[in-house]
């Protein structure tokens, strides 16, 4: 894809990056005992810096190109821990090195993960 513009498809491949995101915020919530359904806006706001970091990911990657490309996957988990950390920081007062770790680890897993996926998914339907 050489556009230089999200087409339809790459918007909804970037969604799950979006997905991927959030579902790491619920994750997180919900091993605290924290309510992920009755309070959506909370797992929102956990998402926020996070969301934030990998929409500058993939800005900066360009990722609409080539949304199963490893380097989409890369620039987008690279986006949301270098800005998400920092940002996330900055609206609690703290960042403990042990969440800074799963963090990083879980939105890695969660981003590139999806995208195992679906290439798994396209290689076999083409058969190879």
């Amino acid at each position: 894809m050489t556009t230089l513009t999200p087409t339809r498809r790459s918007g909804a491949l970037i969604a799950l990056d979006v997905l991927a995101v959030v579902a790491f915020a619920a994750l997180g919530r919900a091993s605290h005992a924290e309510d992920i359904v009755g309070d959506l806006a909370g797992t929102l706001l956990t998402a926020a810096p996070f969301v934030a970091g990998a929409a500058v990911g993939t800005l900066a990657g360009r990722t609409w190109r080539a949304p199963l490309a490893w380097r989409s996957g890369l620039a987008v988990w690279a986006g949301a821990v270098v800005v998400g950390l920092p940002l996330r920081a900055a609206l609690t007062g703290r960042l403990p090195l042990s969440f800074a770790i799963v963090a990083t680890v879980a939105i890695g897993v969660l981003v590139l993960g999806w995208r195992a996926v679906a290439r798994l998914v396209t290689r076999a339907r083409r058969g190879a």
